[in-house]
């Protein structure tokens, strides 16, 4: 049976023994540079402090007077003992010229040969050396004693080897006690640091990590849905291919602020808010957008996470089925209504009223004809003269009367390829449905269209007998989610002015003749189609 492979460590665990690694080579570096910068230190100063003691007593005038004494050691023995033991020296040994001494810390060693060389201080030279001699390997200075210039006797005295060792041996201790307190400083700060990081990295290894990165990464660039991620500053810290696509930013958006995008008002509000927001539509110049925020909280607000979805073709095709759908019931209200109207016909034959059945009959089909004829006659765009037929039916059916004014006028094939004909069915429709029910259940209910290519502009204006828009409301009334109606309305003319707007054209509302508002649409055409349009219109 095979043992599974052991984990790797954590990432922070990593780290936390390589810094702890790290921070004893440091200290025990500066330990051992510290310990050999104090031993060199004290044997300098053990050098000085010998040669300034040995000077000393080589200048003292008892110290030459007590040389030509006939018994030098009774005189400078407690003398050089009672130096020593002030001067902090090891030893102080006054000698003959020869090398006998007269002062020793032993006094067995008093008459005995000096251990050491002399030559240099007989020759008059105060030199300093490092010497065994018998109270062990020391550093020592000898000077030479002069009287009426003369060298009468010799002084060494020094510190042994043993007793730097000694207080660098201190000094060593103490700098150990430090350093450990440093190591050990320096592993808790250590240990702190790499447990927030652990905090952070929710104990992953450095592998997993690079994997988690990969997955993130494909994930990211992956998903068709738009993905942003703003920091607690609003600020964006991720956004992924969609969501630059469906806002139209560049490259340079990380870093920017949500405000500074130059996004509509609305969905900039949407971002910029504190609340989660669901399923809620958005529009920009030439998208329909879902939009979901959810704030991310961790002990602090720590930013928010916005997912879009794109639901232009959706929406589209959601108002050409609301169109699909408005036929469908125009034209059962027109078979009900014409078997209605057939009955009667069949109803008056049968009475033997032939003249006004025929009369009847006719009346209706040349008013039906009439309304067919002037659309088809002044709109040759199909799309739009099927549709302003279908419309009419619905107005009628509501009991609206729409209008198709004398100077409309659309041929067929002036409208670019650049203005696609499910943006007109969404400006005009939405336009006309708004007009509808605006006018609907006023006196004399009336909606009036006007259609109009010429001069290198395309028109359409739609004006109604309702009540109107108010001047101060007229700035808003275009916005997303504006109604006279309640909640979930006032998306049609939000999209009207969209697409508007996508055209490069301007969609304004000032009041109708008719009493109620008037929607004026104007998007500019091809310079080519506009020399077809004139000269049809010519011929």
């Amino acid at each position: 049976m095979r043992l599974p492979l052991p984990r790797p460590r954590s990432l922070a665990g990593q780290l936390f023994a390589m810094q702890v690694v790290l921070v004893a080579a440091v200290v025990a570096g500066c330990a051992v540079f510290a310990y050999v910068t104090d031993r060199a230190q004290a044997e300098e100063t053990a050098r000085r402090q010998s040669q300034a003691t040995a000077s000393a007593v080589a200048d003292s005038p008892s110290v030459a007077a007590a040389a030509r004494s006939a018994d030098p050691t009774a005189l400078l023995q407690p003398y050089a003992e009672s130096l020593r033991r002030h001067a902090g020296v090891t030893f102080v040994v006054i000698m003959a010229p020869d090398g006998t001494r007269w002062t020793h810390p032993e006094p067995k060693q008093i008459g005995r040969t000096y251990l050491g060389h002399i030559d240099r201080a007989v020759r008059g030279e105060t030199f300093s050396e490092t010497h065994l001699g018998v109270l062990g390997p020391s550093v020592r200075t000898v000077a030479p004693v002069y009287d009426h210039g003369e060298v009468v006797a010799l002084v060494s005295a020094g510190i042994t080897i043993e007793k730097i060792s000694e207080q660098v041996r201190e000094q060593v201790t103490a700098l150990l006690g430090m350093a450990g307190a440093a190591l050990a400083l320096g592993g808790a700060g250590t240990y702190v640091i790499n447990a927030r990081l652990r905090r952070h990295t929710k104990g992953l290894n450095a592998t997993e990590l690079s994997h988690l990165h990969d997955y993130h990464e494909a994930a990211l660039h992956a998903v068709r849905e738009g993905l942003v991620m703003l920091d607690g500053q609003r600020r964006i810290a991720l956004i992924n291919d969609g969501a630059r696509e469906l806002l139209g930013l560049g490259p340079d958006a990380v870093g920017r602020s949500a405000a500074e995008l130059g996004l509509p008002a609305p969905l900039t509000g949407a971002l910029l808010s504190s609340e989660p927001r669901v399923d809620e539509l958005h529009l920009t110049d030439g998208r329909v957008l879902v939009v979901n925020t959810r704030p991310v909280v961790g002990g602090e607000r720590r930013g928010t996470v916005v997912t879009l979805r794109d639901r232009t073709e959706l929406q589209a095709l959601s108002g050409e089925l609301d169109s699909e759908r408005g036929f469908t019931e125009a034209l059962r209200s027109q078979a009900h209504e014409a078997a209605n109207r057939l009955h009667t016909v069949v109803s008056l034959i049968e009475l033997g009223r032939v003249e006004e059945a025929v009369g009847f009959a006719t009346a209706e089909l040349e008013l039906a004809q009439a309304l067919t004829d002037r659309v088809v006659s002044a709109v040759g765009e199909p799309v739009l003269a099927a549709l302003l037929l279908g419309k009419a039916a619905q107005a009628n059916e509501r009991g609206v009367e729409l209008v198709l004014t004398e100077t409309s006028r659309i041929d067929d094939g002036v409208l670019p390829v650049s203005l696609p004909s499910r943006d007109l069915v969404t400006i005009l429709g939405n336009l006309i449905d708004n007009a509808v029910e605006a006018a609907g259940g006023t006196p004399a209910a009336r909606v009036t269209v006007t259609a109009l290519a010429q001069d290198g502009e395309l028109l359409l204006q739609v004006g109604d007998s309702g009540p109107g828009v108010r001047p101060e409301d007229r700035a808003a009334v275009l916005d997303r989610g504006w109604s006279t109606r309640g909640p979930g309305r006032g998306l049609g003319l939000a999209l009207a002015h969209q697409a508007v707007t996508r055209a490069s054209g301007t969609l304004t509302v000032t009041e109708s003749p008719l009493g109620g508002a008037e929607f004026t649409a104007r998007m500019p055409l091809r310079r080519a189609s506009v020399g077809t349009a004139a000269a049809e219109v010519g011929a």
